[in-house]
């Protein structure tokens, strides 16, 4: 199956939130600024933000000042301006060069943290690379379990200590391992956090120092997982977390679960960091790097 279908697929229920009205907006009147007044307020009810709802239909007033446009015309010029829009957020993600490289995953409570991390454990398995997992989770004692699972699951070996224990710890002794045994990639699920906590925020500087002193390097990505379900919310959840630790790459997770992925439009305006991986299922191959052109076909074509 295209990657542009299993995304469609994955947004169903954002597309319909953006379609059904749309359909009916564009049946009789194509061209004129109602249909771009009333096309503007869909956008943002899709949750695509204000501004960006607001560049998307200049960019269709440009092409209708250029004559008139049937409604698949319209389609394909939304579909175009979209995949413009977002193509600075799509990058060609390779495992970091260094050996093992370390990705820290980071992300609030229920963001779909963990899932996300055996997701990508399983697509580097496919790659023919040999991955570690990290359950640095240690306040939920079901984290540690559902990673144990997940990384059976996947393939790939699992440290864990017992619950309670030093997240630091366990980050070292991963590394630790990871060296001795030469495994590719080592994949840190740290706990989920609110971003207003400041203890939480501060202890995840504790596990980049711990890797620090191992490697003598940062961790080589620190991945925020964002839950598509939050839509803008999550904005605000990004920036703190990127004061905190700097982050360096995005994974949208549950776009199957919501009507706002539109919301990774603004999401990728306000925050200018690259959208790894997007996550449209329960199922560890729910997860594929993300394309422009792919998600933006996928979010107006059925």
């Amino acid at each position: 199956m295209a990657l542009w279908q299993r995304l469609s697929r994955g947004l169903a229920r954002t597309r319909e939130s953006l379609l059904g009205p749309l359909q009916s907006t564009l049946s009789a009147r194509t061209s004129t600024p109602e249909v771009l007044d009333e096309l503007e307020e869909i956008l943002i009810s899709a949750d695509v933000g204000v501004d960006a709802a607001a560049e998307i239909v200049a960019g269709l007033k440009e092409r209708l000042d250029k004559g008139h446009l049937e409604r698949e015309e319209l389609e394909r010029a939304l579909e175009d301006i979209i995949a413009e829009l977002l193509a600075g957020a799509e990058v060609s993600w390779s495992p970091p060069p260094h050996r093992p490289g370390v990705i820290l995953f980071v992300g609030v409570n229920g963001s779909g943290k963990t899932t996300t991390v055996a997701k990508v454990a399983r697509l580097l398995k496919k790659e023919g690379r040999s991955v570690l997992l990290a359950a640095a989770d240690t306040f939920r004692a079901a984290a540690i379990e559902q990673l144990a699972e997940l990384g059976e699951e996947a393939g790939a070996e699992v440290i864990a200590h017992r619950a309670g224990a030093d997240p630091g710890a366990v980050v070292h002794d991963a590394l630790a391992h990871a060296k001795s045994k030469g495994y590719d990639c080592v994949l840190v699920d740290t706990a989920g956090r609110l971003q207003t906590k400041r203890p939480l925020m501060e202890e995840l500087g504790k596990v980049r120092r711990v890797v620090e002193k191992v490697y003598g390097r940062a961790p080589d990505e620190r991945v925020l997982v964002i839950d598509a379900t939050v839509g803008q919310n999550a904005i605000s959840q990004a920036k703190l977390f990127n004061e905190a630790i700097g982050v360096t790459g995005l994974a949208v997770a549950k776009l199957d679960g919501t009507a706002k992925g539109g919301a990774v439009i603004p999401i990728w305006q306000a925050l200018r960091i690259p959208i790894l991986w997007v996550g449209f299922g329960k199922g560890l191959d729910d997860l594929e790097p993300f394309c422009a052109r792919a998600f933006a076909r996928a979010l107006i074509r059925r």
